[in-house]
């Protein structure tokens, strides 16, 4: 069991193969950030729960879990089992239809997809790379399933590899859900951005804001002030519309 955020998350991890990583928690911050507390939050490709039970410390009033592999999806229902009624994991593959029960209820959408196609992705664990490694059609899949299940005033965030952003916007758009607010993560100052987080939204498209770069260390082994406080635990959602209107 491993403690995160301060000490506020505790999440049960595979014993060996992929373990969570900051992008969760840039993903999280990120999603929070850009709005009021959701009512219904669907973590898409959930993984242990990471994203979105860090949402539900944030103050997300529900959170469902989504995840085809059945070890992480045990392990998530572990990691959810201290939020009682307010996390549910559900056993679903993204390639195939919607549950019914799941079709429009979202507020908010979170997802770390699968990125690039075989040979292109960086290397993983093998087991691990099913998941990770796309393959055709995948991306697809996880736009429509985030429309899906995205009520009509609802906004969906993603975290993905720069390099491969214009594939994931053409997913998206595709699928009526243009790109709205785009960050991108530094890992260091001067450094080309190794992460970009997306938000998007069942709206016309046009009028996306790109927000200022996110750096993620000062220099190495040394987490800037920003990035401190999001592993420390200072992760709230927060209303931007008014702020946007001035």
């Amino acid at each position: 069991m491993s403690e995160l955020l301060g000490g506020r998350l505790s999440l049960a991890q595979p014993s060996s193969g992929y373990r969570v990583n900051v992008d969760a928690f840039w993903l999280a911050a990120f999603a929070a950030a850009g709005g009021r507390p959701a009512r219904h939050v669907v973590d898409l490709g959930a993984g242990i729960g990471t994203v979105g039970l860090t949402l539900l410390l944030a103050g997300a009033a529900r959170a469902t879990l989504v995840e085809a592999d059945p070890e992480l999806a045990a392990l998530g229902s572990e990691n959810a089992r201290s939020f009682e009624a307010r996390a549910t994991v559900v056993d679903h593959d993204v390639r195939a239809r919607a549950p019914k029960a799941l079709l429009g209820v979202a507020d908010l959408v979170v997802c770390n997809p699968p990125y690039g196609v075989t040979g292109r992705s960086r290397p993983a664990a093998l087991r691990h790379a099913r998941a990770r490694q796309g393959e055709p059609g995948l991306l697809s899949a996880f736009a429509r399933t985030t429309r899906a299940v995205l009520g009509p005033s609802g906004r969906a965030c993603f975290v993905y590899p720069p390099s491969e952003l214009s594939t994931l916007l053409a997913a998206l758009d595709s699928t009526g859900l243009p790109a709205k607010r785009l960050r991108l993560v530094h890992p260091l100052p001067g450094r080309a951005a190794s992460v970009a987080l997306v938000e998007v939204k069942p709206a016309r498209p046009g009028g996306t804001r790109v927000e200022a770069p996110f750096v993620a260390m000062t220099e190495p082994g040394r987490w800037s002030e920003e990035a401190s406080a999001i592993l420390g635990g200072a992760i709230t959602f927060r209303d931007t519309t008014s702020a946007r209107r001035r």
